[in-house]
């Protein structure tokens, strides 16, 4: 190589900072998956490179903080890609500790929190699932602070029926480093200037008067933790790593008796990946105790295979065989399981930076099973640290624990035998602790502003994830529907579209503008499983002339998010208007639920409700409007969408609106919050639950650091965003566009 290791190491530099912004692109995928973190590497540190997850969107879904922490984001990034060089970068790490000066202020932005992470009350939504509260946010990789992720978003195109199966995860592996191989013609943020603002999805009043000020979220995505709240009201915390004593659990030996190869086998066998019947194991020591505990190891890590015991030419072998066909692999064997024992091992389960769905399709795939013997109340996004409780169906705990040596960023905990699995829905809702860094505002300030949530709350909006981020945000998908023009919905889905997408993406899109080819386009996505390549295939299967059936290959939960997005816009909106016409108190016509019904407040009743009591509708034909001018406003919105409020029933029984009532003001419980000091950006600012189990002295503040820090705890009901109530502290408009826009100079 020419020129001396100095200009060389320079060119080197740039080429990485020129290569960044692709990179951006691939961490922003709705249901990424990072790769395992190095073993060198900290917990809260993430690595640039991800894949798409089974089951999720192409849809690009990203989180408003994503450039909140940029400036270190990407000397960090730039650092590690030097250091995989081994060289030595002493000023380049150097920098990677200081903030840019100039995203400082702005990228305080900032916000989405997980819905489910939405667990709509009110509604399915389509992105995590009924349950999921936006208060609930997403593992883990390098040695420099990641971008901080949707809180919630993702949610959406995750359906829980998907499993991960190795070839296909392979194939998308190949496609993030394919991608990157392309070259981008326009920065990242002139992408995001085509994106969404809160503006734009209806997002536009504040309850509270106090100044706003900056900070930032998910610097760190340990700054970011959530414990789910069980049916029994308690906050779930992983604080036992025992395991229940049973007679009829097998040795430990189970776990080591195979060797890899004849894992390997087996596992091909178990899944039919071969054209094999049976796999022989010689057993090397005959003795009964050891053929014992192969029998053991096999039926109990390969579900779906018997065992049998034969002699050949004098030697003993466990031969391995399918009991039932592919059946026994989703149904475990039910003669395996002593019937005195809940059918459901409950435990909890702690996560860094995945995604509950990516965590079960680990999981599984350990464990040899599929996904949907699992169960849970409420799914947590990626980019957190997450703890909530899960049922499996007669896996022992004892395997399950075992899976605390094999897996990094995650700890299971807390067994228990069950009878029942768990439901979405079930949970009561979700507790935060989360740090805003560097943050600029007074102690006044800040005092103020949490004092505020604390008493007033902040207005029950859905967050700026609900609403997708390229040029085509999903309520128009769902407008389209509900509006029977099926032709709209198929090009609005595959269209080309300004905005941040992988390049394979972008390629699908312009072969179906050029050919309207549903078949020349899906050779163009070598990922199918999004929601562009179902429809695709749908399209191949049923016809350009039944869109509706095309459609339909869509997983359900997918199809009725674009739906509920457009109930959620329609909901913003309203809320807003409402706002700033009666300000923050109840009036005569608002809406109140008693028990699960609605009634209106009458004049001389007003005196006796609050703010906090009064509900909006999400449109539908089940459900009354209020008796003054917002009602009127429905009508004229829906009305201006070609829709009928009085008749908010579909041809197709699933895009039937039936609605439902969410309150306006949330008023978070059990809130607290100190402002700490700091030198260290890389130091935990508290102890999570597995730093308490390894008996991890608590963090030590600076008594006058260089960088301040709000702590918040809260807690919040399922289907409210946690996102929103952090804009309501920081006074920001948490859409992307906007996060990128104060964040552009560097990013240019």
């Amino acid at each position: 190589m020419r020129g001396s290791p100095r200009s060389w190491l320079c060119r080197v530099a740039l080429a990485a900072a020129a290569a960044l912004p692709r990179r951006e692109l691939h961490t922003l995928s709705l249901a990424a998956r990072p790769e395992p973190r190095p073993r060198s590497q900290a917990p809260g540190q993430t690595s640039g490179r991800v894949s798409a997850s089974p089951g999720g969107s192409c849809h690009a879904s990203w989180d408003p903080f994503i450039f909140i922490g940029e400036p270190l984001r990407f000397w960090g990034s730039l650092t590690c890609f030097l250091g995989t060089l081994k060289m030595e970068m002493t000023e380049m790490t150097g920098v990677s500790l200081k903030r840019a000066s100039l995203a400082v202020e702005d990228n305080d932005g900032v916000v989405p929190a997980e819905e489910a992470k939405r667990q709509k009350v009110s509604e399915c939504c389509l992105t995590k699932g009924p349950d999921r509260t936006e208060n609930d946010s997403p593992p883990c990789s390098a040695s420099m602070p990641g971008p901080p992720l949707a809180l919630s978003a993702g949610e959406g195109m995750k359906n829980s029926g998907a499993q991960l199966e190795e070839e296909e995860e392979e194939e998308e592996d190949g496609l993030s480093e394919e991608g990157e191989e392309e070259e981008e013609t326009e920065s990242f943020a002139d992408m995001m200037k085509h994106g969404l603002t809160e503006l734009d999805v209806g997002i536009t009043k504040f309850v509270s008067s106090h100044q706003g000020f900056s900070g930032i979220l998910k610097e760190r995505y340990s700054d970011f933790v959530v414990h789910e709240i069980g049916k029994d009201g308690r906050i779930i915390h992983l604080d036992d790593l025992s395991v229940p004593v049973d007679e009829e659990d097998p040795s430990e030996d189970v776990f080591t008796v195979l060797t890899a190869e004849e894992k390997q086998r087996l596992e091909e066998l178990q899944l039919f990946k071969n054209k094999e019947t049976s796999v022989a194991i010689e057993v090397v020591e005959d003795t009964k105790e050891k053929r014992t505990i192969i029998h053991q190891a096999v039926k109990s890590l390969f579900p779906g295979l018997e065992t049998k015991t034969e002699d050949r030419e004098g030697k003993k072998y466990i031969v391995a065989y399918h009991a039932a066909g592919k059946k026994a692999l989703a149904n475990p064997r039910k003669h395996s399981w002593p019937k005195s024992r809940g059918s459901y091992c409950h435990f909890v389960l702690y996560k860094e930076n995945k995604d509950t769905m990516d965590a079960i399709n680990v999981l599984s795939k350990y464990l040899r099973v599929k996904p949907n013997i699992f169960s849970y109340m409420g799914t947590k996004d990626k980019r957190a640290i997450t703890v909530q409780e899960i049922a499996v169906l007669k896996i022992t705990a004892q395997r399950l624990a075992h899976l605390n040596k094999c897996l990094m960023n995650f700890k299971l905990g807390n067994f228990s035998y069950q009878k029942n699995p768990l439901k979405l829905g079930e949970l009561q809702g979700n507790h935060f602790t989360v740090v805003l860094r560097n943050i600029t505002g007074t102690d006044d300030q800040v005092q103020q502003a949490m004092n505020s949530l604390k008493e007033i709350g902040f207005i029950n909006y859905y967050g700026m994830q609900r609403f997708g981020t390229t040029a085509v945000p999903t309520y128009q998908v769902g407008r389209a529907i509900l509006q029977n023009s099926w032709t709209e919905v198929m090009d609005l889905i595959l269209k080309p579209r300004s905005g941040a997408e992988k390049g394979y993406l972008v390629k699908c899109r312009e072969e179906w503008a050029k050919t309207k080819d549903p078949a020349a386009a899906l050779r163009k996505l070598p990922v199918r499983r999004c929601v562009e390549g179902q429809l695709l295939r749908g399209l191949s299967k049923y016809g350009m002339k039944n869109i509706v059936s095309a459609f339909g290959i869509i997983p359900r939960n997918n199809r009725l998010m674009y739906i509920h997005s457009y109930q959620s816009y329609v909901w913003n909106n309203m809320v807003s208007k409402r706002i700033e016409e009666y300000g923050l108190k109840p009036v005569a016509g608002d809406l109140v639920l008693k028990g699960a019904t609605a009634t209106y407040i009458e004049e001389d009743d007003v005196k006796d409700y609050s703010i906090h009591d009064v509900v909006m509708p999400l449109p539908g034909f089940d459900v009354i409007y209020p008796k003054h001018k917002i009602s009127e406003a429905y009508r004229e919105m829906l009305t201006a969408d070609n829709l009928d409020i009085d008749n908010m029933r579909h041809k197709i029984r699933d895009y039937s609106l039936s609605g439902a009532y969410r309150k306006i003001i949330i008023r978070p419980q059990n809130v607290s919050w100190e402002v700490v000091t700091y030198d260290d950006l890389k130091i935990p600012l508290f102890s999570t639950d597995v730093d308490k189990l390894e008996g991890k002295p608590p963090p030590v503040f600076a008594s006058e650091g260089k960088y301040r820090a709000l702590k918040m705890d809260f807690s919040l009901p399922p289907s409210t965003y946690a996102t929103m109530a952090i804009r309501e502290v920081l006074k920001m408009d948490t859409s992307i566009k906007n996060q990128t826009q104060l964040n552009t100079t560097w990013l240019r």
